[in-house]
């Protein structure tokens, strides 16, 4: 790539950039306790598709089910970052946990994943983050966090 001006990038920026368009991975937002509806996957999960496959069953039941958890936006009202497992609060009650975060470099602001309780998913929710002992005001925002304009 040097002829054409790419530079090496590691995973910290495959990391911000994935976080940035709200894109979930595996072992942080995605795992085996986790389910795609609640992930807001939904739509990917072709159970319309004819024939039976592993998991079929379980999906379905899912589907029908309304998550007690689900996958929001968190954008930072201060300078610092959740990170994975720090508790989300609401009223000083855990109410989640963050799966993902960090300062985003595009949009000057900190930025997480996180599943909170399906009560607190609506955008513009006012929540905090348990950074360390300390809780930081957090809003819940609509995801991706950043579209690029054409």
């Amino acid at each position: 790539g040097d002829g054409r001006g790419l530079i090496p990038a590691g995973l910290a920026c495959r990391d911000s950039l994935r976080l940035e368009a709200g894109m979930p991975l595996y072992g942080n937002e995605l795992t085996l306790d986790t389910d795609p509806y609640a992930a807001g996957l939904g739509p990917v999960v072709a159970l319309s598709k004819e024939g039976d496959f592993v998991g079929r069953a379980a999906l379905e039941t899912k589907k029908q089910q309304a998550p007690a958890r689900r996958l929001v936006g968190l954008k930072g009202a201060g300078r610092r970052a959740g990170r994975s497992h720090y508790p989300v609060l609401k009223d000083g009650a855990v109410i989640g946990e963050v799966t993902s975060g960090a300062p985003s470099p595009t949009l000057g602001y900190p930025i997480a994943l996180a599943y909170v309780d399906a009560a607190f998913t609506e955008p513009g929710t006012h929540v905090e983050v348990d950074l360390r002992g300390k809780p930081e005001p957090f809003e819940v925002v609509s995801l991706p966090f950043y579209q690029r304009t054409s």
